[in-house]
């Protein structure tokens, strides 16, 4: 090699060393946030569907084709009130019958009274004759019950949800036609999964929102767990009472909409709270003197934006939520504060 080539060479060389501990060397810039304090709130998550805290379910005692519909969906309906008839010629012709039977004992009972009056008839033969006018009478009671059976009525004010039937439609007997909504305000049913249900405790706060109203969030409270759960789906049943129930239905809260759940399991005020983006499994980097540092952590609560730290981080800290793709322990780093307002740090189970 030509002496004239082999310094080229090794300013090539050279350059390229000089460019690597330039770049090294030179400035990373990062975004940073500062550990900020703030609540840490773990919560199980579950989703429900809003549902009358009582349902009447108004079926007929025998099985017959429906005759008439009196009141359909969403009707505001009183005690007593029927609802839809039934087919029952049979039993209509029973209580003709009876009726009939029930006119003769009667007739037969005068008369025989008043025999016995003139002494033409004995006593123990009035006592016959008003024993069958008895039987008669309750025959024909139990005829009009069973022929009042056929008219399906509400057992209490409320309204109804859903009808399920039409007319000429056959109907066994017990299979609801109509199911009522009644006596107490909506509440939500929601499924825990078997992991979080040893957590859920009756009393405890809960936070609700709706796909159908986005921008409302209700409070609430666990009322009732069920004591045996889905072995299919694994999960336990979880009713929860609104605590305005008034609001909720001036907010349209429907019968049937979908709720997200945030059982709230316990808060902690004033944690150390960092971005989720921040963390890079239990490592962090921070900048200490303009310099980047690898710090290991300890985690909380873990939110959907932020996570409570335990241990390894001070108030005030700036840590480092992008731009680590190329840090390295010592390095300078050049920052640019990130927004840094402290939400709270919320875990929600699955």
């Amino acid at each position: 090699m030509k002496p004239g080539a082999w310094f080229v060479a090794v300013g090539v060389v050279l350059a390229a060393a000089a460019a690597a501990v330039a770049w090294r060397e030179w400035p990373l810039e990062v975004d940073v946030a500062p550990v900020a304090r703030g609540p840490a709130i773990e919560a199980v998550y579950a989703t429900g569907i809003v549902e009358p805290s009582v349902m009447l379910p108004v079926a007929p005692r025998s099985g017959g084709r429906i005759a008439a519909l009196l009141v359909d969906e969403g009707a505001a309906v009183k005690k007593g009130q029927v609802l839809a008839r039934m087919e029952s010629p049979d039993l209509a012709h029973t209580v003709e019958e009876m009726q009939a039977r029930e006119r003769l004992a009667q007739t037969q009972y005068e008369r025989t009274r008043d025999l016995v009056a003139q002494n033409f008839m004995s006593t123990a033969e009035l006592d016959r004759t008003r024993t069958e006018l008895d039987a008669a009478q309750a025959a024909l009671k139990r005829a009009q019950a069973q022929l009042d059976f056929n008219q399906l009525v509400a057992p209490a004010d409320g309204s109804v949800l859903r009808r399920d039937g039409e007319i000429g439609q056959f109907i066994p007997a017990g299979q609801p036609v109509f199911t009522l909504e009644c006596c107490a305000p909506l509440r939500v049913a929601a499924e825990v999964d078997e992991e979080d249900i040893v957590r859920v405790a009756i009393g405890q706060k809960v936070v609700l929102r709706g796909d159908a109203l986005p921008d409302r969030v209700f409070d609430g409270k666990v009322a009732e767990i069920t004591p045996k759960g889905d072995p299919v789906a694994r999960s336990y049943r979880v009713r929860i009472a609104f605590a305005d129930p008034a609001a909720v239905v001036a907010a349209g809260v429907r019968t049937g909409m979908t709720m997200d759940a945030n059982i709230i399991i316990a808060r902690r005020e004033g944690v150390l709270l960092v971005p989720n983006r921040a963390l890079h499994g239990d490592t962090v980097w921070i900048v200490e003197d303009g310099r980047l540092h690898a710090r290991s952590v300890g985690r909380g609560v873990v939110g959907a934006e932020r996570t409570e730290i335990t241990s390894g981080l001070a108030e005030g800290d700036a840590v480092v939520v992008s731009g680590v793709e190329a840090a390295r322990e010592g390095r300078r780093a050049r920052v640019t504060p990130a927004a840094a307002a402290p939400a709270p740090a919320s875990a929600a189970a699955r």
